[in-house]
C-alpha cells in the first residue's frame, strides 16, 4: 500500500513518498472513479478502516484512536484490538484529524478524509517513545480525478466532491452532468415533462428513473415516474456518489444504481460564496435546424445568482449553512422556414372558415420560453455531546416555465405554463452508543405540488404529419389544446405528493466483522394527480396544410372528418395512498488480511400499491373483461416476495494493498414508475366515461440481476486503471397489452444489459485527466419504444407479445462511449478544464401514422430500435484564474464553451412518425410499408429504397424528451462567470 504524504486529493499535484521514519504513516492508495462502499446510500456516511503497526509491521494493540471532523467539536472514538485493527463507521463526510497514542510510543496524528459512502483503508506506523511527529496528508475533499481505492467492497461507484462541482464546466449547472463521468453511466433528457428541469442520470442502460436517490439520507425519489424527486442547487452539495451497481443489502428501490448526496455544513469558521453565470443569445452559435440564417438569431439569455454562507451560531456546538439560487431564463423556439410555411397555409385555411371556432391563426417568428426558479437550503447541525450528533436541513425548489412544451413543428396553443413546487426536510441523529455500536436516526418529509395550464382550451386539437413525432409530448398536435398524451405514456396536469420516511440503522464492528441491520417505512398518504377530463377531439390529417390549400376545400373538411377521434369528459384524478417497508442485515467479513466477503439479505415490500381512493381493481368497470381477455377473474396483491440477497468479495492480493479483485451478485427490486398504469387506477374512480384499462392479477415486482466482476491498480500515487464487467438481467418490468375492449398492463417483460468499463486516472505536476470507456448492450421487449424499467412498454400484438422482431436495443442502447475530462494548470495561474464525450449512435423507431406500429420496408417490417441516429460527440472547455485575496478569499473569473468545436448532434432527434418524413410518398406513408423514397421536393419522382438510413430526417432542437436535451447538444454556446469563495 502507498504511503503518501503531501497532499491526495489536490487538484494537479504531485504526491511524494513519506519517509518511514517519521511517526504516523497513513497509507491512502490514490484510486480510479469506481471506489467501492459498505455503508448505507441513504445515510450517506464514510468509514476509516485501519491498522496500527510498529517500525518492524508487528501489530499495536489497545492503541487509542480519536478522529474529530475539522471545524467542529465532532468526534469519535476507537481502540486497536488485539490484531492492530479498528473500524470507525457512520462518520459524516469531511476532513478529519486523527490522533493515535499507545503506550510506548510517540504520539502520532494526521488529516484524513472520509468519503460518502467509501471505505478508506489506513496504515498507522507508530515509532517507540521520542519526539512527536506530526504528518500532514490532506487538504481537500475527494476529487473526480483522485478516487481511493476501497479494498473492502464490490459496489461499483464514482465519488464527486464540491470542488469538482465549482471547477468542470456545466451547461445546465447541474451535477448530473459530471456524474456522466462514472462509467456505467450516460446522460439523458429530461425524462418527465412534469419535472423537465430535474437532473436524470442514466444507468444500466435505461433512462434513469430506476435508480434509487437520496439526499442526506432521506429518501429522493419521484414514487410515480421514478427519477429525483426535488432538484438541488450544486452550491449546496458537499459531494455525492454515482452507484451503478452491487449496491449492498442497505440500498433497495433500484434494478440499475442509485445516487447517495450529502449537503453542505457550517463549522467554527464562517464561510461561503458567491457566484454569477452569464448567456446571452450573442455568445449562442445558431442552431441550422430551426434558425437558419438569414433569420434573425434565436433570441436567449440565462443568468444564474447564487450564494452561500455558513458559520457557527455557538462555536464548537451549533452550526448553519445556507445556500440559495435563482434562474432568470429567457429562452424560445424558433421555426423553421418549412414549419412557418405549413403554419401560413394553416392560418389561410382558418381564414376560409374551414377549422371550428378560429377564423386567425397568428403566426410568430419565434415562441419565448421564459423559466424562473428559485433553488435554496438550510440546514443546521448540533453536536449534543461527544456522541450525539443531530442535524436538521430544510430545502425548497419552486420553478414556473410558460410555453412548456412548444415543439419546433407546434404553434404556442399547443404549450402550457408549469408551475412546480417541492419542499424536503429531514432530521437526523447519530449516536454512538459506544466505540462499536453507532446508531443512526433519518426522519424525512417531502411534498411536490405540480400545476400545468393549457394555453388554449378550444376542446379540439389538429394533427399534421410535419409535426408528428413519438418522443414529445406534443407530439400529436400542430394546433389547439394539448393533449397530454404520447404513445410513450400518459402525463398528468396535476400532480401531488406528500412522502413522510422513518428510517433507523445499527451498525458494530468487532474484530473481523461490520455487522449492519436496519428498517426503512416510508408513509405516502398522497400520491395523486389528474388528468385533463374535459371533452376534445383530435383532428389527424394524412396530408399537411400546403397540400390542403391547393385542394378545393371539400378535401379539407372530408379528411377532416374522417380523422376525428373523440374522447368524452371524464374524471381524470386518480390517488393512492402507498405505505412502503424495508428491512435489511448485511456485513463485512473480513476472512483475511487481503480478502473481505460482503453478504447480506434485504426484504421489502409495498402496502396499497394497486389502490385506487381506498377502493381494489374489483370496482374497475372492465374487470369483467379479464376471463374474455384470458385473465383471471381476481385482482392483483402487493407482492410479499422480494427477498434479495447480496454477495461480494474483495480481494487484495500482496501487501502493497494497491490492488483490488471483485466480484458479486444481487437481486434489486424495484416498483417505482407506475405512471404508465394510471389509467387503471383512474378508471376505479368511476365517473363519466372511465379508460378502459386494467391491471394483471399475476402481478411480479420488477427486479433485475446484477452480476459483476473487475480488477483495480493503482500503479502509485499518479496512475491508476480499472476493468470491470456487469451484467444485468430485468425480470417483470411493466408492458401494455391493447386488447380490443381493453388495454391490460402486465410485468412480464425482460431485458438485459451487458458491459465492459475501462478507466485510466492520472495526475501529474500540471495535468490531472479522468479517460473511460464503456463498450455495452442494451436490448428489450417492445413494440414502439424500447426502456428498461422505466417505462411500461407497448406491445404490437397481444396475441403474440414475444414476436421475435419486438426485442431490440433500448433507446439509451450506446454501444461504444469515451469520456475525458481533466484540468490543466497554466502558465501566470490560469487553469483550463475540459469535459469531452463521445458515443456512438442512439437508436430509434419509426412508426406508422397513427404510431401504433413499426413501419415496413419493401414488406419486411422493421425490428425494434432498427434505425440509428449519428454519434454524440461534444467538447466543454472552462477557463479560469484563481485571484487570492489572503489567507481566506478567493475570486475567480471564468468563461465557460460548450460544443467548443460546434459540431452538429442531433443525436437520436431524428422524425419518429413516417407521416412526417417529406421523403416519403404520401401513399406509401399510409400504408405503413415503405419501397420508394422521393427525388424531388414534390415528389414527383421516386426511387426504389435500399437501405434504412434514407429514412433518416433530423427532426429539430428538441431533445428526445421534453426539454433541450443532452444527447442532442447546443450549439456552440459561451458562459461567462465570477465566483466569490472565502
Amino acid at each position: 500500500m502507498n504511503r503518501i504524504a503531501g497532499d491526495p486529493h489536490r487538484f494537479g499535484r504531485n504526491r511524494s513518498r513519506t519517509p518511514v521514519s517519521l511517526g504516523l504513516s497513513i497509507a491512502l492508495a490514490v484510486f480510479p472513479i469506481f471506489s467501492g462502499a459498505t455503508l448505507s446510500a441513504q445515510n450517506s456516511r464514510g468509514s476509516l478502516r485501519g491498522t496500527v503497526q510498529d517500525p518492524t509491521g508487528a501489530r499495536i494493540p489497545s492503541a487509542t484512536i480519536v478522529v474529530q471532523l475539522a471545524g467542529s467539536s465532532v468526534r469519535r472514538d476507537a481502540t486497536s484490538e488485539d490484531r492492530g485493527e479498528f473500524r470507525l463507521d457512520d462518520l459524516p463526510p469531511g476532513s478529519y484529524h486523527i490522533n493515535i497514542s499507545a503506550e510506548g510510543f510517540t504520539p502520532a496524528q494526521a488529516d484524513v478524509v472520509a468519503v460518502v459512502a467509501t471505505v478508506r483503508d489506513i496504515t498507522v506506523t507508530m515509532t517507540p517513545s521520542s519526539v512527536q511527529q506530526t504528518v500532514k496528508v490532506l487538504a481537500e475533499t475527494s476529487s473526480i480525478t483522485t478516487q481511493s481505492i476501497d479494498l473492502a467492497s464490490v459496489v461499483h461507484q464514482g465519488v464527486v466532491s464540491s470542488r469538482d462541482l465549482e471547477t468542470l464546466p456545466l451547461a445546465a449547472r447541474s451535477f448530473a452532468n459530471i456524474a456522466y463521468l462514472v462509467p456505467g453511466t450516460e446522460p439523458v433528457e429530461p425524462s418527465d415533462p412534469t419535472k423537465a428541469r430535474i437532473t436524470a442520470v442514466s444507468t444500466g442502460g435505461s433512462s434513469g428513473l430506476n435508480n434509487e436517490l437520496s439526499v442526506d439520507g432521506g429518501d429522493n425519489s419521484d414514487d410515480y415516474i421514478g427519477g429525483f424527486l426535488q432538484n438541488f442547487s450544486a452550491d449546496a452539495i458537499q459531494e455525492f456518489a454515482v452507484r451503478t451497481a452491487q449496491e449492498d443489502a442497505d440500498t433497495g428501490g433500484t434494478t440499475a444504481g442509485s445516487v447517495v448526496i450529502t449537503t453542505r455544513r457550517g463549522s467554527n469558521e464562517f464561510h461561503g460564496s458567491g457566484a454569477f453565470y452569464e448567456r446571452a443569445a450573442a455568445l449562442n452559435a445558431r442552431f441550422p435546424i430551426e434558425n437558419p440564417a438569414p433569420n434573425p438569431k434565436q433570441p436567449f439569455s440565462r443568468q444564474n445568482y447564487i450564494a452561500t454562507l455558513g458559520g457557527p451560531i455557538a462555536t464548537d456546538k451549533l452550526w448553519f449553512f445556507s445556500a440559495i439560487e435563482y434562474i432568470h431564463e429567457n429562452a424560445s423556439i424558433a421555426y423553421s422556414p418549412a414549419s412557418t410555411a405549413q403554419f401560413n397555409a394553416l392560418a389561410q385555411l382558418a381564414s376560409e372558415g374551414l377549422i371550428p371556432s378560429t377564423g386567425s391563426i397568428a403566426v410568430p417568428q419565434n415562441v419565448p420560453i421564459p423559466f424562473r426558479d428559485y433553488i435554496g437550503s438550510l440546514r443546521f447541525d448540533w453536536s449534543q455531546s461527544a456522541k450525539s450528533q443531530w442535524f436538521l436541513r430544510t430545502s425548497a425548489d419552486s420553478y414556473l416555465t410558460r410555453n412548456a412544451l412548444v415543439q419546433q413543428a407546434a404553434l404556442p396553443s399547443t404549450g402550457l405554463t408549469t408551475h412546480d413546487n417541492y419542499w424536503n426536510a429531514v432530521i437526523s441523529n447519530t449516536y454512538a452508543f459506544n466505540p462499536t455500536w453507532v446508531g443512526t436516526f433519518v426522519f424525512d418529509a417531502s411534498e411536490l405540488h405540480l400545476t400545468q395550464k393549457r394555453n388554449s382550451t378550444l376542446g379540439f386539437a389538429l394533427a399534421f404529419p410535419f409535426s408528428s413525432t413519438s418522443l414529445t409530448v406534443s407530439g400529436f398536435e400542430t394546433f389547439g389544446d394539448n393533449q397530454f398524451a404520447t404513445p410513450i405514456t400518459l402525463f398528468p396536469s396535476l400532480r401531488n405528493q406528500e412522502k413522510y420516511q422513518f428510517r433507523y440503522d445499527v451498525s458494530h464492528a468487532i474484530r473481523d466483522h461490520a455487522v449492519k441491520f436496519g428498517v426503512n417505512f416510508i408513509h405516502e398518504p398522497v400520491l395523486s394527480g389528474a388528468f385533463p377530463g374535459n371533452a376534445e377531439t383530435l383532428y389527424s390529417f394524412p396530408q399537411d396544410p400546403a397540400y390542403y390549400i391547393t385542394q378545393p376545400p371539400s378535401v379539407f373538411t372530408e379528411d377532416m372528418a374522417a380523422g376525428a377521434s373523440s374522447k368524452p369528459a371524464s374524471d381524470g384524478s386518480f390517488s393512492q395512498n402507498v405505505q412502503r417497508l424495508a428491512l435489511y442485515v448485511e456485513d463485512s467479513w473480513r476472512v483475511a488480511r487481503h480478502v473481505t466477503v460482503n453478504y447480506g439479505l434485504r426484504y421489502e415490500t409495498t402496502f396499497g400499491l394497486f389502490m385506487a381512493s381506498g377502493r381494489t381493481q374489483v370496482e374497475n368497470p372492465s374487470y369483467a373483461l379479464l376471463p374474455s381477455l384470458g385473465f383471471p377473474l381476481s385482482v392483483p396483491h402487493d407482492d410479499r416476495k422480494q427477498f434479495a440477497p447480496r454477495l461480494g468479495i474483495a480481494y487484495s492480493p500482496g501487501s502493497s494493498g494497491n490492488t483490488v479483485i471483485r466480484a458479486g451478485f444481487g437481486l434489486f427490486y424495484n416498483d417505482l414508475a407506475q405512471n404508465g398504469w394510471a389509467t387503471a387506477f383512474q378508471a376505479v374512480n368511476g365517473g363519466p366515461n372511465p379508460p378502459a384499462a386494467l391491471i394483471d392479477p399475476n402481478y411480479k415486482t420488477p427486479y433485475a440481476l446484477h452480476a459483476t466482476g473487475g480488477v483495480q491498480h493503482a500503479f502509485n500515487a499518479n496512475w491508476g486503471v480499472s476493468a470491470d464487467f456487469t451484467h444485468e438481467e430485468g425480470n417483470h418490468a411493466y408492458r401494455a397489452y391493447p386488447f380490443a375492449s381493453a388495454t391490460v398492463f402486465r410485468s412480464d417483460n425482460r431485458s438485459s444489459y451487458n458491459a465492459l468499463m475501462l478507466h485510466l486516472q492520472g495526475n501529474i505536476s500540471r495535468f490531472n485527466l479522468v479517460a473511460n470507456y464503456t463498450l455495452s448492450k442494451a436490448q428489450t421487449w417492445g413494440c414502439v419504444l424500447g426502456e428498461l424499467f422505466d417505462y411500461v412498454n407497448g406491445v404490437c400484438d397481444p396475441q403474440n407479445a414475444f414476436a421475435p422482431g419486438d426485442y431490440g436495443p433500448s433507446g439509451e442502447d450506446v454501444r461504444h462511449r469515451f469520456v475525458l475530462a481533466g484540468t490543466v494548470h497554466l502558465p501566470a495561474g490560469f487553469e483550463l478544464t475540459t469535459l469531452s464525450q463521445l458515443e456512438s449512435a442512439r437508436p430509434f423507431t419509426i412508426t406508422t401514422v397513427d404510431n401504433s406500429n413499426r413501419i415496413s420496408v419493401n414488406g419486411v417490417k422493421t425490428l425494434l430500435d432498427a434505425f440509428r441516429g449519428t454519434p454524440y460527440i461534444q467538447a466543454d472547455v472552462r477557463v479560469g484564474r484563481p485571484i487570492k485575496f489572503g489567507d481566506r478569499w478567493q475570486v475567480l473569473p471564468f468563461a465557460e464553451f460548450f460544443n467548443l468545436f460546434n459540431r452538429n448532434n442531433p443525436g437520436a432527434n431524428y422524425v419518429a412518425n413516417v407521416g412526417a418524413l417529406s421523403m416519403v410518398p404520401a401513399a406509401e406513408a399510409q400504408t405503413g410499408n415503405i419501397t420508394d423514397i422521393c427525388t424531388n421536393a414534390a415528389c414527383t419522382t421516386t426511387q426504389p429504397i435500399s437501405r434504412l438510413n434514407q429514412l433518416r430526417q433530423p427532426g429539430g432542437a428538441l431533445g428526445d424528451f421534453f426539454g433541450p436535451g443532452t444527447t442532442v447538444g447546443i450549439p456552440f454556446a459561451a458562459q461567462l462567470g465570477v465566483r466569490v469563495n472565502f
